[in-house]
């Protein structure tokens, strides 16, 4: 996926995530499906922090501590900071140097594909609990999520010890669009599945072990898809 897209992508889930902070009290307070403990009012403090974050790492280049949302009042702070946050993002450079979680080189550009997919995901989980249907992204920028996972944020899950070595090797497969694999050697199980599919499986908003076509070891399947596969 062409890195200009990722703005594009960021802006309009920001768009949409800011329409349904303003969504009434009784909504507000519904539980988030996928963040156990958490409501929506939960989830926008979370991205009013995250965003707060990620601004000022690429503005200083350096690693930064990440605040913690205000016990009350948390939707109304994810509002006051989207538009400087999408500022930030906007005039980044993404060749400038700057500390990131990711592989080398670091660059502000990982910061501005982070808080797409961040954002997108998040969306999916302020749809569902609002009861609306799941938001539509490109197959172009699934595949970019997908890819951001299982060569990103999987190899650092196992390099951390987060999540338990893999006995043998799985490939993830999207038909005609690409295909990864976790784990060494030659792979013993497979998990095939649509774009949208990997990408609501893989960051836990849908059950892919159920979902998806497995062939090969299928214990060992759901076991590495039990991963953890992302933070």
């Amino acid at each position: 996926m062409s890195p200009d897209l990722y703005l594009p992508e960021l802006i309009s889930s920001l768009d949409r995530l800011s329409l349904l902070a303003r969504q009434s009290e009784a909504v507000l307070t519904r539980p988030v499906p996928a963040c156990p403990g958490w409501n929506l009012k939960d989830l926008f403090g979370h991205l009013g922090s995250i965003e707060r974050w990620a601004a000022e790492i690429v503005l200083s280049g350096k690693v930064a501590e990440e605040p913690v949302p205000p016990a009350t009042g948390a939707v109304a702070w994810f509002l006051e900071g989207a538009d400087a946050f999408l500022g930030t993002m906007s005039a980044l450079d993404p060749e400038e140097p700057c500390w990131n979680f990711g592989p080398p080189p670091r660059t502000a550009g990982f910061w501005r594909r982070r808080q797409a997919h961040e954002h997108a995901v998040h969306l999916i989980d302020a749809c569902q609990a609002s009861g609306l249907a799941d938001p539509t992204f490109s197959a172009d920028f699934l595949l970019d999520g997908i890819d951001e996972i299982l060569t990103m944020f999987t190899p650092r899950q196992l390099r951390l010890g987060r999540m338990p070595q893999p006995e043998g090797a799985v490939t993830f497969e999207v038909a005609g669009a690409g295909r990864w694999k976790i784990g060494e050697g030659e792979a013993k199980a497979s998990i095939s599945s649509t774009p949208v599919g990997m990408y609501l499986g893989l960051w836990g908003r849908s059950n892919l072990a159920e979902s998806a076509s497995i062939e090969g070891d299928k214990a060992l399947a759901v076991r590495v898809l039990r991963g953890p596969l992302t933070p």
